[in-house]
Parts: C-alpha cells; sequence; structure tokens
C-alpha cells in the first residue's frame, strides 16, 4: 500500500468550501449522538463520563486566569494566531492582561532550519526522505530556555510549538490535531512545515511532516507527556474542546483494558472504486470514489472520547505514551511506542487495478528511509465481484532484464505493458488471504474490497507499472523502478508462489457452534491471522498479546471485556488490548459470524533484532 505518495493531491480541509473532507460530516464539537441506528460508525467514540470534556476558549481562558504562567505548546499545523486572538478575547472579557512571549521568535531561521532538515528530505521530487535523528530543541536558537523573562506585574503565556521548553515548571497546555485535519490544512496552504514560513507543494511538505516533523514532534510530545496539565483539540478553526490531562489519563488507562477502535478517514484514488460508498452511507456521496479506508493506520489515525456529548480527538500516539505496555503486552519492549499491526481497506470496486508494485527490504527500508521494520503486507479480500483478482508473483522462467526493459519503455513512451505475460493473476473470492512479504510483486485487481492486515510501515510502494494512469489531480504519478529492481524477489515465481503466498486456511480448534480457523501467514511476516466462526459466542484469550479484529462477515457483534460491553458492526476494526486477558464476542446477528483476528507471533526473529538496535 502507499497512500500520500501514491494517492492523489486533493485539496480539502477547513479552508476549502469545495471540499470539506471524505465523509458527509465533518466531526464537531459537541454531537448529540455520533453512532448510527446500525452499521458503520464513521465517528467512534469512548466515554469518558460526566463533565471531563470542555469547550471553547472562553472556559480555557477561565482556568488559565488562576495562573501566573501558562505554556500553551502543541503540534505542527496548529493556527497559532487564531488561539492567540481567541483567548486574547477571552481574557480580556474577564479582566486579565496577559503578556504574550512566542516560540516562532525563538526559532532558528527558516534557511537555517532548510539547512538542518535537508539530509532527511532528499532533493524537491524525491519520493521519500530518511526518518530525521533530530529533536526539537535543534530547531530552536541555543540558549532558548533562558531568553524569557516573566515578571510578576501580569499573567504570562508563552505559545507555540516547544513552549515546554521554555519553562519546567510552569504549567503546559498542549494544543494537537488529527493527522488527516493537519494534512487538509496542508494542502489548502494555510500551515507550514516545522521552522518553514511558507507552504510548500503538498507532496513535499507530507514527505518533510512524515519523515521530520512527525518523528520530532512525536518525540517531544513523548518527553513531555508527564508534564502536560491540559490537553485540546484544535481541529476546528473557530473553537477547542479540552480536557484535564490526568482525566484523559484515566480514559486512556480504561481502554486500553478493553477495547477501542480508531476514527478511520477516507480518499479517494486514482484507481477508487464505490463498495465503501454503497456500504458507508454516512461517507461523502458525492465523492468521486474512495481508494482507502484508513481503518487503523495509527501513524494517521486519532481516538475520540465523548463527555457530555463534547467530543476531543487525540492522535493514537497518546495511547502508546501513556499505555504501551497495557495494550502491547508481551510485545511492549520491542516495539516500545510504535503499534506494529494495520488494518486498512483498498475499494477498487467498479474502479481500476493497483499499480503492478513491491515493498522494500528489511535491510533497504532501514538502510535508505531510516524506519525500524518493513512493510510485508497480506491481502484479506473481504468482498469481490466475480471476476476480480490479485496480481502475486511472477511467471515461471521470469526474465528480469526483459521485464525490466518493458517497464522502462512503458515509463518512457507510454506504451502499455501486458502484465500477465511477467506477473501472475490468480482468482480472488471472499476470504482469501493473499501473502505479500517483502520484495513480492503484486496488486489488487479491480473489483475488490482488500483489507490490508500489513505491518504498519505503509508509503513505501515502488510502482513499477501504473496501467498509464494520471492521479486525480491530472498528473502523472510517481515510477520506481530503480528501487523496485533493487527488492524484487525473483525466485517467488511459478509454482512457488502457489505454495508459499496462497494461504491454506485450517480448523485449529473447534465447539458445538464455533471454530477457529488459522489463515497462515508467510515465515517473513512477524504477525498471525486467525479467523473466529461461530453463531452464538465465542470467548479468546489474549495471552498478554495485542489483537486486533475485524468483522468480516455478519452484521454486528457485542465484545465484552471485564464489565465493558462494546458493539462492533460489520467491516469495523477494534482492538483488543493484550492487558484485557480475555474477550468475550457474541453474535448479534442471524447467521454466523466470522472475525479475523490478527496477533504477533511469538518469538518471531525480528523481535530480538528490533530489541538489539534500542
Amino acid at each position: 500500500m502507499n497512500t500520500s505518495t501514491q494517492g492523489p493531491a486533493v485539496t480539502g480541509g477547513s479552508e476549502k468550501k469545495t471540499k470539506w473532507r471524505s465523509s458527509s460530516q465533518p466531526l464537531l464539537p459537541v454531537q448529540k449522538t455520533c453512532a448510527p441506528e446500525t452499521g458503520y460508525n464513521i465517528y467512534p467514540t469512548h466515554s469518558l463520563g460526566a463533565g471531563k470534556i470542555h469547550a471553547g476558549y472562553d472556559t480555557l481562558a477561565s482556568w488559565i486566569a488562576t495562573q501566573p504562567l501558562v505554556l500553551i505548546d502543541g503540534y505542527a499545523g496548529i493556527y497559532w494566531d487564531t488561539v492567540q486572538q481567541a483567548l486574547e478575547k477571552a481574557l480580556q472579557q474577564q479582566g486579565i492582561h496577559v503578556t504574550w512571549h512566542t516560540t516562532a521568535a525563538l526559532l532558528k531561521p527558516a534557511t537555517a532550519v532548510q539547512q538542518l532538515v535537508a539530509p532527511f528530505i532528499g532533493a524537491e521530487g524525491d519520493v521519500w526522505g530518511k526518518r530525521a535523528t533530530l529533536q526539537l530543541t535543534d530547531f530552536f536558537q541555543p540558549g532558548t530556555s533562558g531568553r524569557l523573562h516573566f515578571n510578576a506585574n501580569s499573567t504570562h503565556i508563552v505559545i507555540g510549538t516547544g513552549a515546554a521548553l521554555t519553562h519546567l515548571q510552569a504549567p503546559v497546555i498542549y494544543l494537537d490535531i488529527p493527522k488527516n485535519e493537519l494534512q487538509y490544512r496542508m494542502r489548502a496552504g494555510t500551515v507550514t512545515n516545522l521552522g518553514n514560513t511558507k507552504t510548500e507543494a503538498y507532496n513535499e511538505m507530507y514527505k518533510r511532516a512524515y519523515f521530520v516533523d512527525w518523528v520530532v514532534l512525536n518525540n517531544y510530545k513523548q518527553s513531555i507527556a508527564s508534564r502536560i496539565t491540559i490537553m485540546a483539540d484544535t481541529q476546528w478553526r473557530d473553537t477547542l474542546t479540552w480536557v484535564f490531562n490526568t482525566d484523559l489519563q484515566a480514559g486512556i488507562a480504561s481502554i486500553s483494558r478493553t477495547s477501542f477502535r480508531v476514527r478511520p478517514w477516507f480518499e479517494a484514488g486514482a484507481w477508487g472504486g464505490q463498495w465503501m460508498k454503497q456500504h458507508i452511507p454516512a461517507l461523502n456521496q458525492q465523492e468521486v470514489n474512495y481508494a482507502w479506508s484508513f481503518e487503523m493506520i495509527v501513524p494517521e489515525n486519532g481516538v475520540i472520547f465523548e463527555s457530555d456529548h463534547y467530543l476531543l480527538e487525540i492522535p493514537f500516539e497518546w495511547l502508546m505514551f501513556y499505555q504501551h505496555r497495557n495494550i502491547l503486552g508481551n510485545h511492549a519492549d520491542i516495539f516500545r511506542y510504535e503499534f506494529p499491526i494495520r488494518f486498512d481497506f483498498l475499494d477498487t470496486f467498479d474502479g481500476g487495478n493497483l499499480s503492478i508494485q513491491c515493498h522494500p527490504t528489511l535491510q533497504y527500508i532501514r538502510d535508505n528511509f531510516g524506519e525500524n521494520i518493513t512493510q510485508d503486507e497480506t491481502y484479506y479480500i473481504l468482498d469481490c465481484k466475480d471476476n476480480a483478482g490479485v496480481y502475486l508473483g511472477f511467471r515461471e522462467g521470469i526474465d528480469p532484464a526483459a521485464f525490466r526493459k518493458v517497464l522502462e519503455n512503458s515509463r518512457d513512451n507510454q506504451e502499455p505493458v501486458p502484465v500477465t505475460d511477467y506477473v501472475q493473476l490468480h482468482k480472488a473470492a471472499r476470504h482469501d488471504l493473499f501473502l505479500i512479504p517483502n520484495g513480492t510483486v503484486h496488486s489488487a485487481g479491480a473489483d475488490n474490497l482488500v483489507l490490508e492486515i500489513s505491518a504498519t510501515p505503509y508509503i513505501f510502494t515502488f510502482k513499477m507499472y501504473d496501467w498509464l494512469r494520471p492521479g486525480l489531480d491530472g498528473k502523472p504519478r510517481s515510477i520506481s523502478i530503480d528501487h523496485a529492481f533493487n527488492n524484487l524477489d525473483f525466485s517467488r515465481q511459478g509454482a512457488v508462489v502457489t505454495q508459499q503466498l496462497l494461504s491454506v486456511p485450517g480448523v485449529i480448534q473447534s465447539g458445538s457452534d464455533w471454530q477457529i480457523v488459522h489463515v497462515p501467514t508467510h515465515a517473513a511476516h512477524f504477525y498471525d491471522v486467525h479467523r473466529l466462526e461461530f453463531d452464538t459466542t465465542i470467548t479468546v484469550p489474549t495471552g498478554n498479546c495485542c489483537l486486533v479484529m475485524m468483522l468480516v462477515e455478519g452484521t454486528a457483534v457485542t465484545v465484552t471485556t471485564g464489565s465493558a460491553t462494546t458493539v462492533y458492526h460489520y467491516a469495523e476494526t477494534f482492538v483488543i488490548p493484550a492487558a484485557a486477558a480475555t474477550c468475550t464476542i457474541t453474535n448479534n446477528g442471524a447467521g454466523r459470524a466470522k472475525v479475523v483476528q490478527a496477533f504477533l507471533k511469538p518469538g518471531h526473529p525480528v523481535f530480538s533484532d528490533l530489541i538489539s538496535r534500542q
């Protein structure tokens, strides 16, 4: 899979009236209900209890007024001027005089910042960079912590990214923003990258964000997590919601022992289909298509909390910073704050084929892009038409040089490639699992709804052939033949593909009205897949391992963990943390329910390697 580098340069976000978001209604700070009566919920919420979430700048100003010095820190992409103006007005109405200090004035000049980040973003037009090894302090002028002076004659507020660097004792308010909203602002040209003073083309901004800003700022978040007094959600221009961090941490602790679901979001694409529009009525039906659902791609998902109908969304990394041991259990010391599994949809129903592509080997992704793990994938066929197929593995006797020559000719001269002369095309059926370890040539054909079950990396797709089509923006999509041929495994050809890359399921446990089916993955995959099939109820122990689940057949199930009970619907992804110990799943429909469960393999060789790299 590839999202931002393979996807369209769609305009959108809070600044574009013509395209708000990829759903019919944006998340609002207060909503009577987020859940439909039946079916897939695009805004799953988790209760904090009554009186925990507060709304509006006036309420936040009332708390600030009780403090002599406040540090308002936050992520890239915040509308800092808007926040300052709103708080200034609210505080003036309360008779509070404020002396403001901005961290923007303490940053290094933009030219120096560009030199600082240059080794991690490559040349303009490069699709990928390399994971930064910088710290937030590297972006600031020396002596930042001692440059501000606070007298006792007024309330002092330090505002901007890095505010907590200026004082070690003052309370910290942290302003955050979901990654989808941040990207809408980037596309709209209303925000800049960290330390930059001008906007750039979206693809360049995303590359900088992924390889530099998000890495630096997430590490910084973790370092100040224990200092935060208030957390605020700033995804709206005119208001915000906020919570005392003690209450938020209590909510995170609760769901880290029961179950939770991240907020999904949706993107159109060159090959996108119509399945999600037809099966998720809450989505904007005017969108041209939906190619992806970010079901659980946690670097870009958030988790929504609710109190008295007020909603507050936090990026997923906060769950890991505060409760990674509850969530990952036996694997917490291996992955630390990085959640290792992703679920997402690829919708090609009445759409097109994905590009012919492959993903990097483990050593290649480490050497060239700085990642810890690589993009080992599987395609689980949630639904498909009778004519659907999956391109996977080479035909017997493949000539790599001839294959490369035809690809390069296609790239240079816009000539079509007879793909099936080189790549095998396998018929797809519901509940098939196709195995795509790194280096494997593959593509999802048209008329599939694919559930990608994968390791978390998601943007490292080396496209070799893209059917001569432009992106939704009308521009050519990137082709990366050199990268691909540095990684392709040409031994995966002929009968080897059928023997090693087409999963053969088998029943491993059964009862009177249930069975557990092992749907084995490849030896290179560090995760495995079970399918729980049951008529009434099944109980599953976590074994102190995190379980990522989805209802892949049926209407709805009720999941009970301890005293907590939650209903999940067809095609919804949910997580049973390791600390839940056991979960009981009850079928709410008339026919047999089927739940896919992904989990980390015990003792996989990559785990000891990851420990040694820490």
